[in-house]
């Protein structure tokens, strides 16, 4: 089993283009995915909760200052 993050963002015409915020979500491994979110994070392990809350400070640190608003979540994902 393994574990995906996933972030759904609100851009804000007063903050950063949307293409920066790509930009440094993905220096931190997130991919742009579509559907009901807009990026994922691929764990290659089982993610702790002490582990998801150290990367959702990391992602907070690398947003800060860029006006967007974000909901992260973070579930298992079957593999068949």
């Amino acid at each position: 089993m393994t574990m995906n993050s996933y972030i759904t963002m609100m851009f804000s015409t007063e903050g950063s283009l949307p293409s920066q915020v790509v930009d440094r979500l993905q220096m931190i491994g997130f991919k742009p995915c579509t559907g009901n979110y807009d990026f994922v994070y691929e764990w290659d392990k089982n993610a702790t909760i002490e582990d998801t809350i150290y990367f959702a400070d990391k992602i907070h640190e690398v947003l800060n200052g860029m006006g967007v608003l974000y909901s992260l979540e973070t579930d298992e994902v079957l593999e068949l």
